[in-house]
Order: C-alpha cells, then sequence, then structure tokens
C-alpha cells in the first residue's frame, strides 16, 4: 500500500494507520486505513475517485484492492475511531479426511476432524461468550499481555449456516459450510481463533457448553485446552464499522 501511495508522488512519504493486525493466514474481506496525502504546491488535492483509480493501478500485481476512500477530520484514526469490528469464521463439514475439502475452498476454512459437529450445542455455549467478560482464558500470551485489559465486550456471536464457493456444484457430496461470526468494539490476541475452536470442541463433545462459562470465569490462558485452538485459514476480518 505505502508503495502505491509513494507512486502517486506525494511531497512527504506517506504512512499507512491499518484499522487492526491479524496473524499470518488470516484473511480480510474488508479493512479500513487512513493515510495523510500531500501534494506538491499548486496542485489540488486528490479527490476521493481519482485517488481510486491511481492506488488500485499501482497495486495492479497485489491480492489487494482500495474499495472506497472518504475524506476525513484530522482527528480520525483508522484503529481508535472504530466502534466495532466483525470477524467470521468459515467451517467445513461433512469431511472425513482433508483431501474432500474442495479444490477452491482450501486455505479459506477450517474442516475439524470428525466430519459434523453438534450445532445446537455450539449456539448453545456461543451465549456465554456474549456481553462483557474478562477474556483472560481466551488469549494467547504476547509481549502486549500486560499491558491490555482482558475485558472486552462480544455484541454478536452467531452460528449458522453459510454457502461455499461453487457450492451447489458439489451438493451430492454432503457437506456443509456454517459461518460463526463475533462482532466487539476490539478482540484481544488470537481471542477469535480460541473461541471458535473451543466452540468446536463443543461440536465435536469434547466440551460442554456450560465448559464454556467455566474457561471464562477461570481468567488463566494457561487453561485453555491446547487442542482448541482454531487454525488462522479460516478466519476473516469482514468489516470495520465507524
Amino acid at each position: 500500500l505505502q508503495k502505491a501511495a509513494q507512486n502517486l508522488k506525494p511531497v512527504v512519504p506517506i504512512k499507512f494507520h491499518i484499522s487492526s493486525r491479524t496473524d499470518s493466514g488470516v484473511h480480510a474481506l474488508c479493512n479500513s486505513a487512513h493515510l495523510d496525502i500531500q501534494r506538491a504546491p499548486g496542485k489540488p488535492a486528490f479527490q476521493e475517485r481519482e485517488l481510486i483509480r491511481g492506488l488500485n493501478h499501482h497495486l495492479k500485481p497485489e491480492p489487494i484492492r482500495i474499495l472506497s476512500a472518504y475524506r476525513v477530520t484530522n482527528n480520525f484514526h483508522a484503529r481508535f475511531s472504530a466502534l466495532s469490528r466483525t470477524y467470521i469464521y468459515r467451517l467445513l463439514m461433512g469431511c472425513t479426511h482433508h483431501s474432500e475439502i474442495p479444490v477452491f475452498e482450501r486455505d479459506l476454512c477450517w474442516a475439524p476432524a470428525g466430519g459434523y459437529l453438534n450445532v445446537p450445542a455450539m449456539q448453545d455455549a456461543a451465549r456465554f461468550l456474549l456481553g462483557t467478560h474478562d477474556f483472560s482464558t481466551f488469549r494467547s500470551l504476547n509481549s502486549e499481555t500486560p499491558f491490555r485489559s482482558p475485558v472486552r465486550t462480544i455484541l454478536q456471536a452467531d452460528v449458522r449456516p453459510s454457502s461455499g464457493f461453487l457450492s451447489h456444484h458439489y451438493e451430492y457430496r454432503g457437506l456443509e459450510f456454517w459461518e460463526l461470526k463475533f462482532r466487539s468494539r476490539s478482540f484481544l490476541y488470537r481471542q477469535v481463533r480460541r473461541m471458535v475452536g473451543a466452540l468446536v470442541a463443543v461440536g465435536q463433545g469434547k466440551l460442554t457448553p456450560h465448559h464454556i462459562k467455566e474457561l471464562l470465569e477461570v481468567k488463566d490462558a494457561r487453561a485453555f485446552p491446547p487442542y482448541a485452538m482454531a487454525p488462522p485459514s479460516g478466519l476473516f476480518l469482514k468489516s470495520v464499522e465507524y
């Protein structure tokens, strides 16, 4: 992004401020960022459509595109002005072996071992995650851990059926796509992947829905089951709301 922006010949080097970071292997359907761009004296400020066209021209070789641009006030910040962030996690049920994952879905979903999951149990368990809690058990430890509050408010936690890419072409194979959707102002380090992994463990019968409540109450990252971390490939940042 910054390299593409430098090709627009700004007077001052450009720095993008992204709304949020994700683990390696996680995808973004839509992310947001802000930048300050100053043109040479005498040149008019970029119009939104002009900026979109210019950036996308220089981004051609990259798997990323600018979808929209808006002029904002000087006190706007892509990260700190966000009201909420929405993530979805894509699950594929019905696979008895990883080779059964459709080739176009590889690295874009997670097919947990054992085929099908107990979805009603997962939906019951997800209700325990709603609201304001200390999510210490549901975060991975990193250098920021001592400085960040573990309290977060989950505004949405849903488990719903979904459609796969070209899924109508392989309906006969008995594959089912489901989406887990989470919305909060912010999330802790790897919190979504841990919540997904715990809910899948409920669906597999390794945990009960009430275990989710107990994990929240323990408030200790070391109490989290080591087998219950969801891989990054199924996780998508869907949108950032302002």
